[in-house]
C-alpha cells in the first residue's frame, strides 16, 4: 500500500517534492490556494541559472555540491537545458572583483579578448578579459514550472486549492511558513525583462560589481532577463525606481544597445532564506518543513526534494541541512 503524502505549496520546491515522492510510489496531493504556477510564486521570477560553481563565490560548499546535480534532474523532467556555461565580466574599475571571483571559484578559467570574442562577439568591444565557467547551464523557469505541473498532474498527483491533509505533511510554503519557522526571513529580489534585437548572447553573463552583481540571462528572440537585487525585506509587491535603474544601468554598462531595449516586464518577490542562506529540512512534531531556498530555488529544490523523500520513504537521514525538533 502506497504512503500518502500531502505537500503544502506548489512552487518550485513543492513541485520538485511531488516529483520525488511520486517516483517512490507515494500517493501525492499538493495543496496550494493559488492553483497553477504563476506570478504569485517566488519561483516565477527566477533567473533559471543552474550555476553551482558560480554560486560558490559566495555560497557554502553544500550549495555547490548539491547544486551540481540540478541540471540532470531538470533534464530528466523533460525540461530543456542549455549547456553553454557562464561568462563573468567586470568593468575596468572593478577588475579586482574578477580576481576575487577567480580565487573563490576554482572552475573559472581566464579568457583574453580574442577568446571573449569567440564566445560572445557582441561583448568583444566592451571587455578585454573575463572568466568562463564551462560546466554550467540555464533554463527558462516559467515553462519549466508549468510543464512539470502538467506532467505531475497527468501522472496522478492531485492538485487542489484547499482540503484536509492526508498522511505525512511536507510544508513547502516558503515565506508563508515564516510564523512556524524560527529564523526564516525574506530577501527581496527585483528583476526586469527586456527585448532588443541588437544584442545576442548565447549564455548567462554575470557583471561583477562591489555593491550589487547583475546577471543577464538570454531567453531567446532578443529577450533577456536582468536580475536581481538582494534586499533584506519580506516586501513582495513593490519594485523601487532605484533598483530598476541600477539593473538597467548595469545592463547598459554591459552593452550600450540595452539603452534602447524595449521594457517588457518588471517583477518583484521575496525569497525565503535562513541566516546562512542555505535551505533546511526541519522536522517539527509530525510535520516536515522544506524551506529556505534563498535565490537557489531551481538549483537546490531537486536535492532538497530527493533528501526529504528518502528520509520519509526509506528512513535515510539527509546528508545536508537536516534539523530535528521533535
Amino acid at each position: 500500500m502506497s504512503q500518502d503524502i500531502t505537500i503544502l505549496g506548489g512552487g518550485v520546491a513543492g513541485l520538485a517534492m511531488a516529483s520525488e515522492f511520486l517516483a517512490k510510489g507515494a500517493g501525492v496531493t499538493v495543496i496550494d490556494p493559488a492553483g497553477r504556477p504563476g506570478e504569485h510564486a517566488c519561483s516565477w521570477w527566477a533567473g533559471g541559472m543552474l550555476a553551482a560553481e558560480c554560486e560558490g563565490a559566495l555560497a557554502e560548499e553544500p550549495v555547490v555540491r548539491q547544486g551540481r546535480k540540478a541540471a540532470q534532474w531538470w533534464a530528466d523532467q523533460g525540461v530543456e537545458i542549455t549547456h553553454n556555461g557562464t561568462l563573468i565580466v567586470a568593468s575596468g574599475r572593478d577588475q579586482s572583483e574578477l580576481m576575487t571571483f577567480a580565487r573563490r571559484v576554482p572552475a573559472a578559467q581566464w579568457l583574453d579578448a580574442a577568446q571573449i570574442a569567440d564566445l560572445e562577439p557582441h561583448l568583444a568591444e566592451q571587455f578585454t578579459r573575463a572568466l568562463f565557467v564551462e560546466r554550467e547551464g540555464h533554463m527558462n523557469p516559467r515553462p519549466a514550472l508549468t510543464s512539470l505541473y502538467d506532467r505531475l498532474a497527468a501522472s496522478g498527483v492531485q492538485f487542489v486549492t484547499k482540503g484536509a491533509s492526508r498522511g505525512q505533511v511536507i510544508d513547502c510554503r516558503g515565506l508563508a511558513a515564516r510564523s512556524d519557522l524560527d529564523g526564516l526571513r525574506g530577501v527581496k529580489g527585483e528583476m526586469v525583462i527586456v527585448r532588443t534585437p541588437d544584442v545576442q548572447l548565447a549564455r548567462p553573463v554575470r557583471l561583477l560589481h562591489p555593491r550589487f552583481p547583475l546577471y543577464i540571462v538570454p531567453r531567446g528572440d532578443g529577450v533577456f532577463m536582468l536580475g536581481a537585487t538582494q534586499i533584506e525585506s519580506g516586501e513582495r509587491t513593490r519594485a523601487t525606481v532605484r533598483s530598476v535603474m541600477e539593473l538597467l544601468n548595469a545592463a547598459y554598462a554591459l552593452h550600450p544597445a540595452f539603452g534602447e531595449a524595449e521594457l517588457l516586464e518588471i517583477g518583484v518577490d521575496a525569497r525565503p532564506a535562513f541566516s546562512d542562506n542555505q535551505p533546511r529540512i526541519r522536522r517539527i512534531g509530525d510535520r516536515i518543513y522544506a524551506n529556505g531556498l534563498f535565490r537557489h530555488g531551481y538549483l537546490l529544490a531537486p536535492a532538497l526534494a530527493r533528501m526529504t523523500a528518502l528520509m520519509v520513504i526509506e528512513g535515510t537521514e539527509p546528508e545536508d541541512w537536516y534539523e530535528d525538533y521533535r
